[in-house]
């Protein structure tokens, strides 16, 4: 893979995205920077109701003349962990709607003004991802976070992972089920070449354990992913299709029957089992 020529982007959209291109390696500085700055910012944030909790409540546990003294302080400490991450599911998604995070589809340099929004959005989702997401994965709560973040899901959605990135570009259809540790993100490239675009996945699609699903792929509906499965981008799965391997390629009914009869039984089973 060649590396990426600037001769090969897009016209710039403004002034800001011609500094961006010239002092490349500045405006990737002043990225890292503006990312830990959001990160103290939303921590800092989240932490306000658990430091509140032990102020009141630390010193009076603290008193107490008894044994119970410990396990009381270590529950309250526990407790400020889990308030911290239901605050943070709140905090973050509100930055996100404040903050210049809008992501689109684009083709072109990894240094370029349009690679903010993306480096931006990924850094505030990956703060509860890397932290307290996996925690509320399976609950109406993580639902509910993803859908704050901008992923748009129609009703019922069974989501069993946690392993998402650009998330605002995701498009979920009515029952869609998605398996334990599977992958699904909204770009590719390499060698300075950065790719956004959109994944979209159909009603009652299955997507299986630990496939993966990269940008610009579509799912149709009724459509089955097998488990650990690579959708590749550009791929695009016909409604009830059924796909598998890596790269994953349509498996005729034919041989799906030949391979269920080897097996003695319905490997289907089970495909989104986390």
């Amino acid at each position: 893979m060649r590396f990426f020529r600037a001769a090969d982007n897009p016209p710039p959209t403004g002034r800001l995205d011609r500094l961006v291109r010239r002092f490349n390696g500045a405006a990737f500085g002043v990225a890292v920077g503006a990312v830990y700055l959001m990160a103290i910012v939303a921590l800092g944030l989240a932490f306000v109701p658990a430091l509140l909790l032990l102020g009141r409540a630390g010193p009076a546990l603290w008193q107490w003349d008894s044994w119970l003294r410990w396990p009381a302080l270590g529950m309250a400490a526990g407790a400020t962990f889990f308030l911290t991450g239901f605050t943070l599911l709140v905090v973050v998604p509100a930055m996100n709607f404040v903050l210049p995070t809008r992501l689109r589809p684009f083709d072109g340099g990894y240094f370029t003004a349009a690679a903010v929004p993306w480096y931006l959005h990924n850094a505030l989702f990956y703060l509860v991802r890397f932290t307290f997401l996996p925690f509320v994965t399976v609950t109406p709560v993580g639902i509910w976070f993803l859908r704050a973040m901008g992923m748009r899901m129609g009703r019922r959605p069974r989501i069993a992972t946690d392993n998402f990135t650009d998330v605002s570009m995701i498009r979920l259809g009515d029952d869609v089920a998605i398996g334990g540790s599977a992958h699904v993100f909204c770009h590719y490239g390499g060698a300075g070449r950065l790719v956004i675009a959109p994944v979209v996945i159909g009603s009652r699609a299955v997507i299986g354990e630990k496939a993966t699903v990269m940008g610009d792929v579509e799912v149709g509906e009724g459509a089955t992913v097998l488990a650990h499965s690579v959708l590749l981008p550009g791929t695009r799965v016909g409604a009830g299709e059924r796909w598998g391997g890596v790269p994953a390629r349509r498996i005729s009914e034919r041989e799906w029957d030949e391979y269920r009869s080897l097996t003695g039984g319905a490997p289907g089973h089970g495909v989104v089992a986390r």
